[in-house]
């Protein structure tokens, strides 16, 4: 290839690559809330509620929403799994103490039950909502 050649790149590869992944979520029973609707979603819920504080540019939150999907998907009907946008819902994580994300909470009964920070394995998380939902 030439330098003066133009590579050409059908429009959809774009469309792919340019998608916002802000609302993006692989599992439906995961939810997204916001400042707003915090209180009646969570502490409110009458089961525990894990709670994924996030970013889209944070790395290692992607690393472990597949996880948290899963969880999601093989606890439904026993706990509510939300996630939270750090950036557009600053209160929230400020009301927690959240200085580093991924940051996971689980709620029990409107009160903190655990406290996960940082990507970790599955079996951790497992472990910590078995004790939650106990």
């Amino acid at each position: 290839m030439h330098a003066d050649t133009a590579l050409t790149v059908p429009p959809s590869v774009f469309k792919f690559i340019n998608r916002s992944t802000d609302n993006i979520m692989a599992s439906a029973n995961v939810s997204h809330v916001t400042d707003a609707d915090f209180e009646q979603q969570v502490l409110k819920s009458d089961k525990p509620v894990l709670i994924d504080f996030w970013a889209p540019w944070c790395g290692p939150c992607r690393a472990v929403a597949p996880v948290i999907d899963e969880l999601a998907d093989e606890y439904a009907g026993r706990l509510k799994v939300v996630k939270i946008n750090v950036d557009d819902n600053p209160q929230t994580p400020q009301r927690y103490n959240v200085r580093g994300i991924p940051n996971l909470l689980i709620i029990k009964n409107g009160q903190v039950a655990n406290q996960i920070v940082g990507a970790v394995a599955k079996r951790n998380l497992v472990e910590a909502v078995d004790t939650a939902i106990a």
